[in-house]
């Protein structure tokens, strides 16, 4: 075992500290990387906040890793001392079920380990993340990055809301000819924006706040539609291919249903405390579908950061130090980024 350092949360109302564990010894197929780089998710506050689940206290968010390989297994083949790396929101599956065998292992049927909060197959111990100097994770879960220097900060975001945008617009043939709205321009939204107008569909972006229309149009929306406009919305009823909804609060999703054409689909990606109904009747009269989606597999993840290298595609961030989580945290459920933090881990202490 190994020690490395990270910066914890030890409770639920406790600012972040602090903490050193032991990470396990590179094993053959395994590779370690020393993080650069760390994305701050929406979903490390509610994991390190005790909202979804026992935290197992400390508990070291981040599944947004950029970093560098500092040491590789006597198997591994793909990754050598020196290659800029990446790691998302898995670091392990079964690899024997059927979402894994077809490169879903986002999907998979025994449970796929998270990066954190998760526990580890090969000790059996708790899964601690991108908070901290460096992680060891097998090599089939390591993305390559093909960003040059400059950019790796704006790329980690890509490893979850990169890959939770892409996974839905890609499953759901977005292209030229097709019609594609995003639901809210936030962290996850902007994202959406920038693929699918890269993917070359007419771009829609759907807000509550029409002060963000010029921004939206920077991000690769064709139109803007204010969703509190009942006339701005009929003039789309009907037209829409595919929605993909990032809004977590609670919604009346039948504003959206009602803008799909035939067969098209509403995918949410975003996920509130409060359930939210459509209208039924929406959805027999035109044969549309309500589906979900979350994240995508290492394979599908490995498509979308080349998809970004080639097309100069990366997040809009603010980079903060270690020392500024907690601060990030309280501006994040105040809605104040333009649109994701990204923590420079040369900022945590040493030990």
């Amino acid at each position: 075992m190994t020690t490395a350092h990270a910066w914890a949360a030890h409770a639920a109302e406790t600012p972040f500290a602090p903490f050193s564990f032991e990470r396990r010894e590179l094993g053959p197929h395994d590779v370690r990387i020393d993080i650069l780089h760390c994305g701050v998710c929406h979903s490390d506050i509610h994991f390190s906040q005790g909202e979804w689940g026992d935290p197992r206290y400390p508990c070291v968010p981040g599944h947004e890793i950029v970093g560098r390989v500092s040491a590789v297994g006597s198997s591994v083949t793909g990754f050598a001392v020196g290659d800029l790396a990446g790691v998302g929101c898995l670091v392990d599956s079964c690899g024997a079920c059927p979402s894994c065998g077809e490169g879903l292992e986002q999907y998979c049927e025994n449970g796929a380990t998270g990066t954190y909060n998760g526990t580890e197959k090969q000790t059996g111990l708790p899964t601690y993340g991108g908070y901290s100097n460096f992680i060891v994770v097998r090599e089939d879960f390591v993305l390559r990055i093909n960003h040059g220097e400059p950019d790796l900060a704006a790329v980690a975001p890509l490893l979850c809301a990169g890959i939770t945008l892409w996974s839905p617009l890609r499953h759901w043939q977005t292209g030229p000819g097709k019609t594609v709205g995003i639901a809210g321009i936030g962290g996850l939204g902007h994202m959406g924006l920038k693929l699918a107008h890269a993917l070359g569909a007419r771009v829609l972006a759907f807000t509550t706040s029409p002060a963000k229309a010029d921004e939206a149009r920077r991000l690769g929306a064709d139109e803007v539609v204010n969703v509190r406009d009942a006339d701005d919305l009929a003039r789309h009823a009907g037209s829409v291919d595919l929605i993909v909804n990032t809004v977590s609060a609670h919604q009346d999703l039948s504003l959206f249903t009602r803008l799909l054409r035939r067969d098209g689909t509403l995918v949410l990606v975003g996920a509130g405390e409060q359930p939210t109904y459509p209208n039924s009747f929406d959805f027999l009269a035109r044969r549309i579908s309500l589906a979900g989606s979350a994240i995508g597999g290492i394979a599908e993840t490995q498509e979308m950061l080349d998809f970004c290298a080639q097309h100069g595609i990366v997040a809009d961030i603010e980079q903060i130090a270690i020392q500024q989580v907690d601060e990030a945290y309280e501006r994040i459920l105040a809605s104040d980024v333009r649109y994701r933090f990204v923590i420079d881990m040369s900022t945590l202490p040493a030990g």
